[in-house]
């Protein structure tokens, strides 16, 4: 159950509350909320650095980080007596200490729902491009080393009636059930809960309670679960290695989840077919030896990387503050257990 105190819940604030932000936002974003709080905007498009974080902190009511930003026990405790709403730019919040911002009476709000559609438009694109051999293909071409059409050049894998593997089967989860239903998939997946069998007839998705026999099974694997310590190298290299020489890996989830190491040595030495990643264990940084790889598509973590959603994630932001601001309970209030 989760806890909510009075410390955490929401207070008005008199005047205009100071916020600052970590990262430049949408342009629209900026201008409204300049108009509506004392705002600290971050004109560069890099990040503030850790340090800039701790100072900010320390004498604002609102904190905007990203995903990027390390929002933790020790830098929360730095936190003057302002601040109280953390108000992060995106649905994952695995980078903050919500347990540390609860105890200290500071609000944690999200932007849940916003991306779903747009990673999964993703996660199909990678999907199609890793079993086609997509972006071989265009560097071929690219390079001038294509010789012609060829009855056995460039042969990659059908997706329909191919076994989709779905772990995390969530907002985005669901949507890329949907999409892989009009390919003609065999949706099969696996989550905490077992969804309601209406949903399920609707994604005509099975559930399979044995993680991996699904893994093993899968023609093509689907991550969809946040980063946990439960879920660190939820693919290991064990499970890796009981996947399918004709199998996929689909990774728009995070890094974590993946032993990429183990994940290396099966794609160089054809444990499996191939794999299409948007996220990696320690972004921005990537390791070269994937890059290096003919056999896999490599994104730099464009998931939710539309101008619709990422200036929805920001009206979501601004409505958070403002319902805080004036005293009620935001509509996107993270809650965890203090137990």
């Amino acid at each position: 159950m989760s806890v909510v105190t009075e410390s955490n819940l929401a207070h008005r604030i008199e005047g205009k509350p100071r916020i600052v932000v970590t990262s430049r936002l949408r342009p629209e974003n900026e201008a409204r909320m300049s108009e509506l709080f004392d705002a600290r905007l971050n004109p560069d498009d890099k990040p503030l650095s850790r340090e800039a974080i701790l100072e900010a902190v320390k004498e604002c009511d609102v904190l905007v980080p990203t995903v990027t930003d390390a929002i933790d026990a020790e830098l929360i405790a730095a936190a003057g007596d302002r601040l109280g709403l953390i108000a992060n730019y995106g649905a994952g919040y695995e980078h903050i200490d919500i347990k540390a911002a609860t105890a200290r009476g500071i609000m944690v709000t999200n932007t849940p729902a916003v991306f779903t559609e747009d990673t999964a438009d993703l996660t199909m694109g990678l999907l199609i491009s890793t079993t086609r051999r997509l972006g071989e293909g265009e560097r071929v071409l690219r390079n001038g080393d294509w010789s012609g059409w060829g009855p056995n050049a460039d042969l990659g894998h059908c997706i329909g009636g191919k076994q989709l593997g779905i772990v995390g089967m969530g907002r985005i989860g669901r949507a890329v059930a949907r999409r892989a239903n009009a390919f003609g998939m065999k949706i099969v997946y696996h989550n905490r809960r077992q969804l309601q069998s209406a949903v399920e007839q609707e994604l005509r998705a099975r559930f399979e309670p044995d993680l991996d026999k699904l893994i093993a099974e899968a023609d093509i694997l689907s991550l969809h679960c946040p980063a946990t310590p439960e879920t660190h190298h939820l693919l290991d290299a064990r499970r890796i290695a009981s996947m399918k020489p004709t199998s996929y890996i689909v990774n728009t989830a995070r890094g974590q989840l993946i032993d990429e190491e183990a994940l290396i040595q099966a794609l160089a030495q054809g444990g499996i077919c191939g794999a299409g990643l948007d996220v990696y264990e320690t972004e921005p940084n990537v390791d070269p030896r994937l890059l290096a790889l003919p056999n896999v598509v490599a994104l730099p973590h464009l998931g939710s990387a539309t101008y619709e959603g990422r200036e929805e994630a920001g009206n979501k932001i601004i409505a958070n503050i403002k319902a805080w601001a004036d005293g009620h309970r935001p509509p996107d209030q993270v809650l965890v257990s203090l137990t």
